[in-house]
């Protein structure tokens, strides 16, 4: 009652593919592909794999397809993301020649809509608005399938007040957390996110949590595949994986 399960017809395009991790990065016949960078999302949509792709704020509140806090790892650049403008991050090069850190509104259009997409908002504090309405409104007229997510419950209580229409989900470990307080706070997460999925590190299967939310009607994407083993416990355990190795 809390957390009501979705429509079936809502979430269906969950499954039946699994998804790149922030694109299908990694060696390659032509190099090392660099996670969430255009070629990387190319490489996954000539699969026919979905995509799963990291988002977060520039100063302003844009969205910038970028995982880490910190520029270095990425690009040559040092700082934080977050502490730049827009338009000086527009002239930020990744590494090894992988063009621009590309804004929310440029991967989904050179996604459109050939795969769904799965997009991963980065947010660890209570101020969570700005950086979802900039999402909110690179997906306005996006007519490809997508989905919206979060560590941060705020977040998916937020799109599900102010763009009800874009399906959201939570994202969960229990790393840490395997006790009663941890159980408590999962449940507290999802009271306030009331999310239409869930996606699960694959560390914590079995799970009741998860369980018992994929049998009343929640999908179960899992987190990170890597390895054989681990895609034999999501294929048990969750609906899809999101992986960083070769699928057949």
């Amino acid at each position: 009652m809390l957390a009501p399960a979705p429509e079936p017809a809502r979430v269906a395009f969950l499954k039946g593919q699994p998804y790149a991790h922030r694109g299908l990065h990694g060696p390659s016949q032509n190099g090392d592909v660099l996670e969430n960078s255009p070629a990387a999302f190319d490489a996954a949509i000539k699969r026919g794999h979905g995509i799963e792709c990291d988002v977060q704020a520039a100063e302003d509140g844009t969205a910038f397809v970028f995982h880490d806090f910190g520029l270095d790892r990425l690009t040559g650049e040092k700082g934080k993301l977050a502490n730049l403008r827009a338009s000086d991050i527009d002239q930020i090069d990744l590494n090894d020649g992988h063009g621009k850190i590309p804004r929310l509104r440029a991967t989904l259009a050179q996604v459109a809509g050939q795969v769904p997409i799965l997009i991963e908002i980065k947010s660890n504090d209570m101020r969570v608005g700005p950086l979802c309405l900039s999402v909110r409104r690179a997906l306005e007229g996006y007519t490809g399938k997508a989905a919206i997510m979060s560590f941060n419950p705020l977040v998916s209580a937020w799109f599900r007040k102010n763009a009800a229409h874009i399906v959201r989900g939570l994202v969960v470990t229990e790393e840490g957390s395997k006790n009663l307080k941890g159980r408590i706070a999962r449940h507290q997460s999802l009271w306030t996110a009331k999310p239409d999925f869930l996606a699960y590190d694959i560390r914590d299967f079995p799970s009741s949590f998860a369980a018992s939310n994929r049998k009343r009607g929640l999908p179960v994407v899992t987190w990170t595949v890597r390895t054989a083993s681990q895609e034999k416990i999501a294929a048990i355990h969750a609906d899809e994986p999101v992986y960083e190795m070769p699928q057949s």
